[in-house]
């Protein structure tokens, strides 16, 4: 593994990397569970506040996320970071996590959101291709999803250079997509500022608290990326100060995006239209400005998912390739192209497993269980600041310490349960896929041992 050919290189600046963080962010989750919180809280001004409350625990957790990516710049976020702080078991659980969950399901998820707004825009075309009822509209989403997986994972397997290229395009057209669409619904769209006036009253009771811990579970799923660069850390150049500025900016941007986009989709949409509709954000621009904008507007976030899906193809299979390389995975994981420089055996693995995600489950499911599984081991990460800063390693030390890496701690951990009390199913199977890499940890440390001897 010491070969020049089995090394990432260091090839991402500033720009192409703070795109990848804000398309890892911006996804499937801003798109479309706006709707799923409403029904949770049946209050608008609930949900705004708490748009702003997932900005602040995003932001919180990416100074950090900042000083954990100087103190070690490699590829792997959490699972380097909880490796070497607290314990290879515990980094293992993380990475075996990412595997399975944190990146294989945002891309299940993103490509069905794409299959699912593509078809709201375009029903005739998903008829003509069902073959006259011989496919069902589910098997149609789910060939649709699979093949945009197959597409991307393609795309990315031919380099990290040519990669970032497509997602640079991809992010600049999502984020004028969304300023676009929140300028037009306000100055030009029909809406009523009445929509924010609630009969739902927040009574704050534990049944109350719960549907906000749960609401919580899917908002900062929708931030959920804000970390990603960390992933990444070996083929960024300078990492010590692009890591931090690219997570630091793209939160900010975001934020600024997510409250902003939530505001005009109350704007626009009756907060009891809102309950539980899936396609949010094409039911707000009909609403707005009429059933033909619906299918454009539609249309457009279709493929401005596009680039949420990218991203997270690019950053999972680095975890994946970290793992393999220390041992922990199997070693054909760790095999990097050649003339290409991409973990390419990492990036075929996580399609399959996205695939498999894609034709298991319905959405709300998947957003559930993915949303509390991703809400784990950051606030584990989080926590390793405080080791980092004990054992005197930190080259970045921050301003908060230790009061914002606290507030991200006690929340992470206060959603976590009031989630679970609510959604004890989806958490349970979240929490069990967790514990399933104890055995697969061990079983590859007694293989790692066995090829030392």
């Amino acid at each position: 593994m010491s070969d020049s050919n089995q090394q990432l290189e260091r090839k991402l600046g500033l720009f192409p990397v703070t795109n990848i963080v804000v398309a890892n962010i911006i996804g499937a989750g801003i798109f479309t569970t706006t709707g799923y919180i409403m029904d949770f809280l049946g209050n608008p001004w609930m949900m705004i506040i708490l748009w702003c409350v997932g900005g602040v625990i995003s932001f919180c957790g990416a100074l950090a996320f900042g000083e954990l990516g100087a103190a070690y710049p490699e590829a792997g976020g959490e699972y380097v970071f909880i490796s070497k702080l607290f314990s290879p078991l515990l980094g293992f659980l993380s990475g075996w996590l990412s595997l399975l969950v944190a990146f294989s399901a945002p891309i299940a998820a993103s490509a069905i959101g794409f299959s699912k707004y593509l078809t709201w825009a375009f029903p005739g075309f998903q008829n003509e291709l069902m073959l006259n009822g011989v496919i069902t509209p589910e098997t149609f989403s789910s060939v649709l999803a699979i093949l945009l997986i197959l597409g991307f994972s393609l795309i990315h397997s031919l380099g990290v250079v040519f990669g970032a290229r497509i997602q640079n395009v991809l992010t600049v057209f999502k984020v004028l997509l969304l300023i676009g669409l929140i300028v037009a619904g306000f100055a030009f769209g029909e809406g009523s500022f009445t929509h924010f006036r609630s009969s739902s009253l927040m009574r704050f009771d534990f049944a109350n608290w719960k549907e906000i811990g749960l609401a919580l579970v899917f908002v900062m799923f929708a931030y959920s990326g804000w970390n990603s660069a960390t992933y990444i850390g070996s083929e960024i150049r300078n990492p010590r100060k692009v890591i931090l500025r690219s997570l630091l900016i793209s939160t900010l941007i975001v934020t600024v995006l997510y409250v902003l986009l939530n505001l005009f989709f109350v704007y626009a949409i009756p907060p009891g239209q809102m309950v539980g509709e899936t396609e949010i954000g094409g039911l707000a621009a009909g609403n707005a400005f009429g059933p033909v904008a619906e299918k454009i507007i539609s249309l457009l976030i279709a493929f401005a998912l596009f680039s949420s899906l990218s991203a997270f193809i690019i950053l999972g299979p680095r975890v994946y390739f970290q793992m393999a390389r220390d041992g922990y995975f199997f070693k054909s994981i760790a095999v990097i192209h050649p003339k290409r420089k991409v973990p390419v055996n990492a990036l075929y693995l996580q399609a399959v497993i996205a695939i498999v995600l894609v034709l298991s489950g319905t959405f709300e499911q998947i957003l559930v269980y993915m949303g509390f599984a991703l809400g784990i081991f950051p606030v584990l990460a989080v926590a390793g600041v405080f080791v980092l800063r004990k054992r005197e390693k930190s080259v970045l030390p921050l301003w908060g310490y230790p009061w914002v890496h606290l507030i991200f701690i006690i929340t992470g951990i206060a959603m976590l349960v009031l989630a679970y009390c609510q959604r004890p199913v989806e958490s349970s199977v979240a929490i069990l896929t967790v514990l399933s890499g104890i055995p697969v940890f061990y079983w590859f440390n007694a293989r790692k041992k066995k090829l030392k001897n």
